[in-house]
């Protein structure tokens, strides 16, 4: 058991610390800690250190920013800033409350200044100056892998034996023998990026931070990130309108009617803080526009070169890896204090090297490689350790297949999933547009600084804590489910699994269906024409997720499948609810180039907006003539999602059975209907000409994806979409904002609220408490994650949030959900633990967001049970196993 999180008798507060990423359960375990603020005595090893630390460092902050003793803050501004950031400044959170005098006078020149060192370009004159491992002469760094030569370099750069300590760079030199230890690092990374679930929180933070200074009688405008920070709005669109031409448009008319006031406030902050980029909602998924646009790779800022790292507040943050950019998920806490300036304080991690060999057979897709590597990191248990993939079949995947690998570290409990940077990585930033001259640049900044493989070079084994193993042309095609990411099942072996489901008690692995009830059909009308629905139907099927999107292979391969299944003349049934959802405008317009946009509109597969969509529990409502069949008769309805996640209650309240699979296999699931199909010796339905059609006669080679996205993927492509976005939309633009260092904040606002953490705050703080008296609120199994914790999907109409809402005057209809209204800190405050399908075992058996409040026994909601629990000064805990989370309320 571990103790996470401290707050005692600030249940509104508590929920922001879970509410920020929606990661998987490695969060809660392995998260970065904040690293300890000077003057602020150290814990035991029994006391938590997040909420209790990180809320001594924002009052720090705002203290130094207020102070009037405007020399002294400049004084350390300057002592503390180096080329590495070329940013506004703030006074960092390290400050005590004597302020920046103290600071300053403790910060001090970089003790690895020698490692400064000229990159001279081929042709004449000079790229810029960085800090050379090489110069080091320490045969340590030859081995190191080299995710930790990224870390070694940051540390180096930010050395100034203050918030980096020479120590540091050291315990990181000698990673094989430190890592074992558990020693911690400090961290601090080049950017941070954030999507608008978990970025509207981060900005409502800043703003009322700037209230506080102001209160305090220091300048708002001073509180500003320090590192560039980059906010894709992607998070708020919804499936309201599918299988129509128009849906994209409809559907960006309701996403705006719904989140006026939070777009509105997201404009404001792009135009009130520095450092800070708004991605307008419509221009696609934040980590495909963070590969294709976003990243840099490597920075050059005031002649000052040096890798591309960042934090997120989402968990799927890992994609970047696959790019060469050391980058993961963490909570809203830590990337505020990243936006600060802040180090983050993390433990030096152990890496597993996973060896790639041979190449993947053809038509096996990057999404049956995936959930392959996943399956074995889970087994292996890679919780808070780095993986980073190295060998000669690493040279046979494409940067798209690298990243869709990346994307799922939470899912294999990694913090990262790391491909370092090689001639592929180099040939995709040239296909997504990049400029030569940039790319000339990393690529002579890597290969000098020893951060750059060649696979023409004879290659040095690096160390690695553990090692594994993978023969490529032994993957074979797969999905996952029906509730974990990590529940693979090979396609051939699926309808017996799915049996096995029907039989096997209610679990990860099971619905308890009796065997009587099995093959059950239910007729109902759908539109006045007759249909049927069987355990197992298929009534979602969505191309959707930041995992298989931005893959234009599989996405192309999808259109193959819905080309030649209409052809032969297959139909998608009209009740299967379909859409595409792709990453990023790019998708859009290689389908278009390629022809196969027609054949998967025709299918129903019609463009519904850029985001997530269904991934994140966006799937809008099924037709009115489905759910009913579905509920009245208690069926065990199924989707097919080409995304990361299929937590039970998270892709839609009605499909209990949820399958990830590639974009090609949810077109292939949405012709047969059903997932109680053996695929290899079944149809998928009969042709025009009455025959039966087999999935392997719709199913395109790899040779045949190959040539259509060789002729269909252009960098023209790339340019025009991230011009556009630069520019914003129609209803982006005419947006009203208001304008302003501070926000003027609306008290009857349900989605945007001024939070109570600084209201009374004063220039000293409080300092620690302690935990006494608590007693035990929820008692949870395995597997909880931040689904479980901070939901970002549906609010329950019987739900207390539900209840806030509609005393308020909202209507159900109006709900939108939990993740679109995390600005406001009641709503998340009755949101935590709210999951329709969480299992509190002081419930015996019963399913929902309830518990029993010690003290009375009185079964009630889990919220009301933390206000009461609140009222009478007591604290209270969750208990959760293994990996598993205490979090005190």
């Amino acid at each position: 058991m571990q103790l996470l999180t401290y707050v005692c008798r600030s249940a509104r507060a508590a929920p922001r610390l879970g509410a920020h990423a929606h990661g998987c359960s490695r969060q809660a375990s392995s998260a970065p800690l904040l690293r300890p603020a000077l003057g602020v005595p150290s814990l035991a090893p029994s006391q938590p250190r997040l909420a209790s630390l990180s809320g001594s460092k924002l009052f720090r902050t705002l203290a130094a920013a207020s102070s009037s003793d405007d020399r002294s803050a400049a004084e350390f501004v300057s002592a503390t800033r180096s080329a590495r950031r070329p940013l506004s400044a703030i006074a960092s959170s390290r400050v005590t409350v004597s302020g920046a005098r103290m600071a300053s006078t403790q910060a001090s020149e970089n003790p690895f200044s020698n490692l400064v060192t000229d990159l001279p370009k081929a042709g004449g004159g000079s790229y810029g100056k960085y800090y050379s491992l090489v110069k080091l002469n320490d045969p340590r760094v030859d081995t190191l892998p080299y995710s930790i030569r990224y870390l070694l370099e940051a540390a180096i750069r930010n050395c100034d034996n203050f918030q980096v300590l020479k120590e540091d760079v050291e315990k990181i030199l000698d990673w094989e023998k430190t890592a074992p230890k558990q020693v911690e690092i400090p961290f601090k990374p080049a950017r941070v990026i954030l999507q608008d679930f978990t970025g509207v929180p981060a900005v409502v933070d800043l703003a009322a931070m700037r209230d506080a200074i102001a209160r305090l009688g220091g300048d708002p405008d001073r509180i500003n990130p320090l590192v560039p920070v980059d906010l894709v709005i992607d998070h708020s669109v919804q499936v309201d309108v599918a299988r129509s031409a128009n849906a994209l448009q409809s559907n960006m008319e309701l996403e705006f009617s719904r989140n006026k006031e939070r777009f509105a406030f997201l404009k404001w902050g792009a135009k009130a803080f520095k450092n800070m980029l708004v991605v307008p909602p419509g221009s696609g998924i934040v980590h495909q526009v963070n590969l294709e646009y976003l990243a840099r790779v490597v920075f050059n800022s005031g002649g000052i070169l040096y890798p591309d790292t960042l934090v997120g507040t989402d968990s799927h943050t890992t994609m970047i890896d696959g790019l060469g950019v050391a980058g993961w998920g963490v909570g809203g806490i830590e990337a505020e204090a990243a936006m600060l300036g802040q180090p983050m304080s993390m433990v030096l991690p152990g890496v597993v090297g996973f060896k790639l060999n041979g190449k993947l057979r053809t038509g096996v897709t990057a999404t049956d490689l995936v959930l392959t590597v996943t399956q074995m990191l889970r087994k292996m248990g890679v919780v808070g350790k780095f993986v980073e993939f190295y060998g000669k079949g690493m040279s046979e995947l494409t940067l798209a297949d690298r990243a869709t690998i990346a994307n799922m570290s939470p899912e294999y409990g990694a913090t990262m999933g790391f491909f370092p940077v090689d001639r592929v990585t180099l040939d995709y930033l040239r296909m997504t547009g990049r400029d030569e001259k940039k790319v000339e640049e990393i690529e002579a900044y890597l290969r000098a600084n020893n951060l750059f493989v060649d696979h023409d070079e004879p290659q040095k084994d690096n160390a690695y804590s553990a090692y594994l193993e993978l023969d490529l042309d032994t993957v074979e095609p797969c999905i996952s489910g029906p509730k974990r990411p990590h529940d693979r099942v090979m396609l051939k072996d699926m309808k017996q699994d799915w049996q096995g489901c029907l039989d096997n008690k209610v679990g990860f692995k099971g619905f308890s269906i009796p065997k009587e009830q099995q093959d059950k059909v239910v007729k109902f009308t759908f539109e006045g024409k007759p249909a049927e629905m069987r355990h197992g139907s298929v009534v979602i099927a969505a191309i959707t997720s930041c995992t298989n999107t931005s893959n234009p292979s599989v996405m192309l391969g999808a259109g193959l499948v819905a080309k030649k299944a209409t052809e032969l003349g297959l139909e998608v049934k009209p009740w299967v609810k379909t859409s595409l959802a792709p990453g990023s405008g790019v998708v859009t317009k290689y389908l278009e180039k390629s022809g196969l946009d027609k054949y998967l509109d025709k299918q129903g597969f019609s463009l519904v907006g850029y985001g997530c969509t269904t991934c994140i529990g966006n799937s809008g409502d099924l037709h009115e003539d489905v759910a009913t069949a579905i509920a009245a008769n208690d069926m065990v309805a199924s989707a097919v999602l080409s995304g990361n996640r299929n937590f039970e209650g998270r892709v839609h309240p009605l499909t209990r059975a949820n399958y990830l699979a590639s974009p090609p296999l949810v077109v292939a699931y949405a012709f047969a209907g059903t997932v109680n199909i053996d695929f290899e010796k079944e149809p998928i339905g009969v042709g025009k000409d009455g025959k039966n059609v087999f999935l392997r006669d719709i199913w395109p080679s790899s040779e045949e994806v190959a040539e259509v996205v060789a002729s269909s993927v252009l960098p023209e492509m790339f340019q025009s979409t991230y011009k556009a976005i630069t520019e914003g939309n129609s209803m982006w633009n005419s947006l009203g904002a208001p304008a302003g260092a501070q926000y003027e904040w609306d008290p009857n606002s349900t989605y945007v609220h001024d939070p109570p953490f600084f209201k009374t705050m004063t220039k000293d703080p409080p300092g620690v408490r302690s935990v006494k008296d608590a007693f035990c609120l929820l008692n949870f199994g395995d597997s909880i994650t931040t689904d479980h914790i901070s939901p970002a999907g549906n609010i329950n109409k019987d739900s207390p949030a539900a209840k806030f809402l509609m005393e308020r005057g909202v209507q159900q209809k109006d709900f939108n959900s939990y993740g679109s209204r995390r600005g406001n800190d009641e709503i998340m405050a009755r949101g935590t633990f709210a999951n329709i399908r969480i299992v509190n075992k002081f419930l015996k058996g019963e399913v929902g967001p309830k518990t029993l409040h010690v003290p009375t026994q009185e079964k009630m909601f889990i919220y009301d049970a933390a206000m009461v629990s609140g009222a009478t000064l007591n604290c209270v805990s969750v208990l959760a196993s293994i990996l598993d989370l205490v979090l005190v309320l």
